[in-house]
């Protein structure tokens, strides 16, 4: 949901007003945009931003292992994967059904599948709720009902409160919208167990300060599309040197945060080692982006996207040792 993957994205603000001015964000579904079937299905597994789900995915399956002390019933992950799947790809569907506005006018959304016109806004309408639908049901007959109305809530929190009312109004709009990138942490746990501990809480919070560092140094990166379009991210309206500060101040207490399920006795030595070794060479980083910005280096120079794509290895690598960590006690 708010966790975020970088998408290649050829053209720009110019196609995509192209396709404005031929109805294609209308809805109507004639005009000169050639609709072959396979790309269509191309276009309507786009929606659901697979590429994000992945990292959604990562973070459910270990916590279902801790959850478990083992291996859980595979039939069981399977479930949980496939309705996670659709719940977070009905969310990203409703997010692009709101926001077709603006991605026709950011470099990095203007070939999503709304803006070229392959899928109209009626129709992702339509495959945002229907998969909303199908993953809730999915998810309360099949796991149980807990983890059920977590998915709703997870889905809901994205697209209204984030993308609907604080992602044009804030820049704390990705720190407190992210809270629903955060919950498939809580949905992995309640899958084996039907209830909630401070484990999953734990990780709920390791999830909750990662976003920002995560997304920020991205930010950073595309702040002209944000700019453009008038949403406030923080690096849009606070210089690098805040930003900065911001992101070292959040990777702290995130990884202060990781380190807790040690001493509260839900993990060992393995995932403590992997949590320090992880932690600190995130902390290295975060510290290399602040100095370069207090030197005022700009550009490529700044090598903000250097936190980003070690954001996503360092939660991968942090939750595999999750899954792990019970073999070894």
């Amino acid at each position: 949901m708010c966790v975020t993957a970088v998408e290649s994205r050829p053209g720009g603000p110019s196609q995509a007003l192209q396709a404005l001015g031929e109805g294609v964000l209308g809805g109507a579904s004639q005009g000169p945009v050639h609709r072959p079937f396979g790309a269509r299905v191309k276009a309507f597994v786009a929606l659901t931003k697979p590429r994000i789900i992945e990292l959604l995915l990562i973070t459910t399956v270990p916590v279902m292992f801790l959850a478990q002390k083992g291996v859980p019933d595979l039939g069981l992950v399977l479930l949980t994967c496939v309705g996670g799947y659709l719940s977070a790809g009905g969310a990203n569907a409703l997010n692009m059904y709101i926001d077709r506005d603006i991605d026709a006018l950011m470099d990095r959304t203007a070939q999503r599948p709304l803006v070229t016109g392959m899928v109209s806004p009626r129709e992702c309408l339509a495959f945002g709720i229907t998969l909303a639908v199908v993953s809730t049901l999915l998810f309360g007959l099949t796991v149980n009902w807990l983890s059920a109305w977590l998915s709703l809530g997870a889905l809901l929190f994205y697209v209204v409160v984030y993308t609907m009312i604080l992602k044009r109004r804030t820049s704390q709009n990705i720190v407190w919208g992210g809270i629903a990138g955060c919950l498939p942490v809580l949905i992995g746990w309640s899958s084996v167990t039907n209830s909630m501990s401070w484990a999953p809480v734990i990780l709920f919070l390791v999830m909750f300060f990662w976003t920002p560092p995560h997304y920020w140094p991205l930010s950073m990166k595309v702040k002209e599309d944000y700019a453009r379009v008038g949403v406030p991210m923080l690096p849009v309206i606070a210089s690098n040197k805040v930003v900065a500060r911001q992101i070292v101040i959040y990777s702290w207490v995130m990884v202060a945060v990781s380190l807790l399920l040690t001493p509260l006795g839900y993990t060992g030595w393995f995932y403590t080692v992997v949590a320090l070794a992880a932690g600190g060479f995130w902390l290295w980083e975060a510290h290399g982006l602040q100095n370069r910005a207090k030197a005022e280096v700009t550009g490529a120079k700044l090598k903000e996207m250097r936190l980003f794509h070690w954001s996503i290895t360092y939660v991968s690598i942090l939750f595999v040792a999750v899954a792990v960590d019970p073999f070894l006690r």
